[in-house]
């Protein structure tokens, strides 16, 4: 599993002539490490003095955030796995004009699964932006920067991943299908980025005033 290499063995097999990983993976693993910060920053709120009237609300976020990165993580070697199986389709027999048919079926069946998981990605990435604006407000104020860059990482993260659904919805012949995908991204995004922005543009004006 990819998740179980160290962070340099991960690194140079991304960097590796190897077709995976690959953005999509990548994308997964930046969402991850986007939750990790906010998870950091409700680890150094829960607990404190000073923040024992929102104790119970950080303890929410700090579950919620938990649960994406482990989501996030199983996506990071879920890509790789998908892409095999793409590879494998497009290597079917197709001397036939039935296995050229049963071929066209399993390559659609594997793309489809294929661009299933950087959607994954999406979703779990709005999730963590929503968790966000109020761990701005309720977080230990010494960490104010990590939860700006868990912003930034988690809406890379969404671009990056929608960019692998749109990799594969290229080579996908259902039009309903490729049509559901991209509105429900472009929801995502409408929703992830104002948000994101918003909380790295007001934590950054924050430190800067304070600096």
């Amino acid at each position: 599993m990819l998740t179980g290499l160290t962070v340099r063995q991960y690194t140079e097999k991304l960097a590796s002539g190897d077709p995976t990983p690959g953005g999509g993976s990548g994308a997964a693993l930046v969402g991850a490490l986007g939750a990790a910060l906010g998870e950091m920053v409700a680890n150094f709120t829960v607990g404190k003095d000073k923040y024992a009237d929102v104790e119970e609300d950080v303890q929410g976020i700090l579950g919620r955030l938990a649960a994406q990165r482990d989501g996030l993580l199983d996506l990071t070697d879920a890509d790789a796995d998908a892409y095999a199986k793409v590879g494998a389709a497009y290597g079917m027999p197709k001397a036939t004009e039935d296995e050229k048919a049963a071929r066209q079926a399993a390559i659609e069946d594997a793309l489809k699964a294929a661009a299933e998981v950087p959607f994954a990605v999406t979703e779990a990435c709005l999730l963590i932006v929503d968790e966000l604006d109020e761990l701005r407000q309720k977080g230990n104020s010494n960490l104010l920067s990590d939860v700006a860059v868990s912003a930034e990482l988690a809406l890379a993260a969404l671009r990056c991943a929608w960019l692998n659904v749109e990799v594969n919805l290229a080579y996908i012949k259902d039009r309903a299908y490729i049509e559901d995908r991209r509105a429900a991204i472009d929801r995502r995004l409408a929703q992830v980025e104002p948000t994101a922005r918003s909380v790295f543009d007001q934590i950054a004006a924050q430190i800067r005033k304070e600096a």
